[in-house]
């Protein structure tokens, strides 16, 4: 048995947090430069060169790339073999995001009511967060800023079997449509098909954790992907909605078996700076 102690993972957490809304992954700063050479509308390329030299100034002088730094998303794989010494591991997560939200001068953007009372935490927490048990001896913590904007635009539908592959494409191609410049195109699309309602929704958001441009390792699900990113771009929405050749970057999918009489599909979507990073204790 290996043990964590509690105070590791508060302070990988925190400097995950403020490196991840500061600094763009190279994958995505990498889609955006492909999606530069790609745009032929004027406005479109203005806009994706102001993209990249936002992230350039953000990484330089260690602010976030966009004020909203979103809540705090985390998929964690626990090894069997690990132990968490000094206090829960969802407490020390959320310790972690509270301390990063402080020092790194990250907006905070949750309430502690949805309804009666939206009150401002004030740091962040409570985050949302997955734990798998994995086995080994490693604990990974793969996190994600999830801004309000893009989550808005999420979608899910309970299609019938006989809707089939065109429905799957629609429904994801409609959804973005239907988003318009809300989520700040070009974006990153996270597609959840099977499981069940709840399960569904929560591929849709794993999905998103790819790196972006990763080819699917089902090659019918790698030429569902093509399709679908096709036909968002075939739309015309274009970089933040005005117009353009380039409305995504990327799409993945994360696919379960599902019941016999359904075809669940959720669309989760991203904005195009898509923060993410990942922390191996």
């Amino acid at each position: 048995m290996r043990t964590i102690a509690f105070a590791s993972i508060v302070s990988a957490v925190g400097r995950m947090c403020r490196e991840a809304n500061c600094v763009l992954p190279q994958d995505t700063e990498q889609a955006l430069g492909k999606a530069l050479k790609l745009e032929r509308s004027p406005l479109g390329r203005d806009i994706l060169k102001q993209c990249l030299l936002n992230a350039k100034i953000a990484g330089t002088q260690k602010m976030p790339v966009c004020q909203d730094t979103g809540l705090a998303v985390f998929f964690v794989k626990q090894g069997k073999d690990v132990e968490i010494k000094g206090g829960p591991l969802h407490d020390a997560i959320n310790k972690g995001v509270a301390s990063a939200c402080r020092q790194g001068f990250l907006r905070a953007s949750c309430v502690d009511d949805p309804v009666f009372n939206r009150r401002n935490t004030g740091n962040n927490v409570p985050a949302i967060i997955h734990i798998e048990q994995v086995p080994g001896n490693r604990l990974e913590i793969n996190y994600m800023p999830k801004g309000g904007g893009a989550e808005n635009t999420s979608r899910l539908a309970m299609l019938k079997p006989s809707d089939g592959q065109q429905g799957v494409i629609s429904f994801v191609t409609e959804a973005v449509i239907q988003a318009g410049a809300n989520p700040c195109p070009p974006t990153v699309i996270g597609v959840g098909i099977g499981g069940n309602f709840e399960r569904c929704a929560l591929l849709a958001k794993k999905a998103l954790m790819w790196q972006v441009g990763k080819s699917n390792p089902n090659k019918k699900y790698d030429q569902l992907e093509k399709k679908i990113l096709k036909a968002v771009n075939a739309s015309g929405l274009g970089p933040q909605g005005l117009g353009g050749t380039v409305s995504c970057l990327s799409v993945h999918i994360e696919h379960e078996p599902c019941h016999m009489s359904s075809l669940p599909v959720a669309v989760n979507i991203n904005c195009h700076a898509h923060r993410y990073q990942t922390v191996v204790l």
